[in-house]
C-alpha cells in the first residue's frame, strides 16, 4: 500500500508542475502577442512621465493612466489621432498657436513631433494699466478784430492732464502682439492755455478806402461818442438790400445810422468829415452811431472808435 500511495503522489506532482508550465506558457504567449510601447506624457505644468502601454489612441493612453483634461485643455496631438512608441503625449492650454515648422532636405519635407511641439508658441494674456497724458489745447482770443501787428498775452498757462488706461495685452514668447483698451478715468482734466491776441488798429491811408482819413479821436468841439461800422451785408444789417430806414440808398463815405436823438436829414460832423443821418439800427442807441461802409472787412477794421461829433447847422 505504501508503493501504491507514493505512486499516487507522485503523478499529482507531474500534473501539477505540467499545469503550472501551461500556464505560464500561456502568459508568454499573451506577452509576445500584446505588443508594449513606452509612450511620453508631458503635463502643461511641464512635469514629463513615461507610460508602458499598449494603446495607440491618445485619449485610451490618458484614461490608462487616470489623466482627465481641464475645459481649458488640449492634447498634442489630439484625442483621436494614434500615437506609436517613442512619441509624445503633450497637454497644453487651449491658446497654444499650432505652427507646423517643416525641414526641407534633399529627399523632400521632413519633420517630427518634437520638432513641431517645440515651435507651439503660447500666447498669455496680462492686465495692464498705464497712466497717459491728456495734452491741454490753446484758446485764441481776439481782442480787436484789426489786421496787422499782433501782441500776444498769455492769460492762463495750459496744463497737461492725466488719465488711467486699462489695456488687456496678448504676449507670445515674450513679445506683444495684440492691446486692447478695456477702460479709461480720467484722473486729473487740462487746463486750456489761453492767449490773448490784441491786434494793433492802423489808420488806412489808401484814397480808394471809403474811410475818412482821421484820428481815432478829436478833442475840437462837440460830444464824444462811441463809432462802430457796418456794411450792408445780413450780419450787420439782417438784411442785405441796402435800403436805409429812411428810404434811401445806403451810400459810403455819406449815410450813418443814430438814434431817433437825430432827425432823418441831419448832418453831423464827425472827426471833421460830414456825414448825413439816413439809418436806425436795433443797437444804436443813446451816444452810439454807426458808419456805413461797403464791405464787412471795412466794417471789421473800423472796429471800434470814440470820436467827437457835432451836428452841423
Amino acid at each position: 500500500m505504501k508503493k501504491e500511495e507514493k505512486a499516487s503522489i507522485s503523478i499529482m506532482k507531474i500534473i501539477c508542475i505540467s499545469i503550472i508550465l501551461i500556464l505560464i506558457s500561456g502568459i508568454g504567449v499573451m506577452a509576445v502577442n500584446t505588443q508594449l510601447s513606452d509612450v511620453k506624457i508631458v503635463l502643461q505644468n511641464g512635469y514629463e512621465m513615461t507610460a508602458l502601454t499598449s494603446k495607440t489612441k491618445v485619449s485610451d493612453i490618458l484614461e490608462e493612466n487616470n489623466i482627465i483634461l481641464e475645459d481649458n485643455q488640449k492634447t498634442i496631438p489630439d484625442l483621436d489621432s494614434e500615437i506609436a512608441a517613442g512619441e509624445t503625449i503633450k497637454i497644453t492650454d487651449k491658446s497654444y498657436n499650432e505652427v507646423q515648422i517643416a525641414k526641407i532636405s534633399e529627399d523632400g519635407v521632413e519633420t517630427s513631433l518634437d520638432q513641431l511641439l517645440e515651435n507651439y508658441a503660447p500666447v498669455t494674456e496680462k492686465i495692464v494699466v498705464e497712466q497717459v497724458t491728456i495734452p491741454y489745447e490753446t484758446v485764441t482770443k481776439n481782442t480787436t478784430n484789426a489786421t496787422t501787428g499782433t501782441t500776444n498775452k498769455v492769460l492762463q498757462q495750459g496744463k497737461d492732464g492725466l488719465k488711467e488706461v486699462t489695456y488687456k495685452v496678448k504676449y507670445q514668447n515674450e513679445v506683444e502682439i495684440e492691446k486692447t483698451v478695456i477702460s479709461e478715468v480720467v484722473i486729473t482734466e487740462p487746463v486750456d492755455k489761453i492767449v490773448q491776441v490784441q491786434k494793433v488798429q492802423k489808420v488806412q491811408t489808401s484814397r480808394s478806402s471809403t474811410l475818412p482819413r482821421t484820428t481815432s479821436t478829436s478833442t475840437t468841439g462837440g460830444t464824444t461818442y462811441k463809432i462802430t461800422a457796418y456794411c450792408p451785408c445780413s450780419k450787420c444789417c439782417g438784411k442785405a438790400t441796402g435800403r436805409t430806414a429812411s428810404g434811401t440808398k445806403a451810400t459810403a463815405g455819406r449815410t450813418v445810422a443814430a438814434s431817433s436823438k437825430f432827425a432823418f436829414g441831419t448832418k453831423l460832423n464827425i472827426g471833421g468829415h460830414i456825414y448825413t443821418v439816413e439809418d436806425r439800427g436795433g443797437a444804436v442807441n443813446g451816444n452810439k452811431i454807426d458808419i456805413f461802409v461797403n464791405t464787412h472787412a471795412e466794417a471789421l477794421q473800423w472796429g471800434v472808435r470814440y470820436m467827437n461829433v457835432s451836428v452841423v447847422n
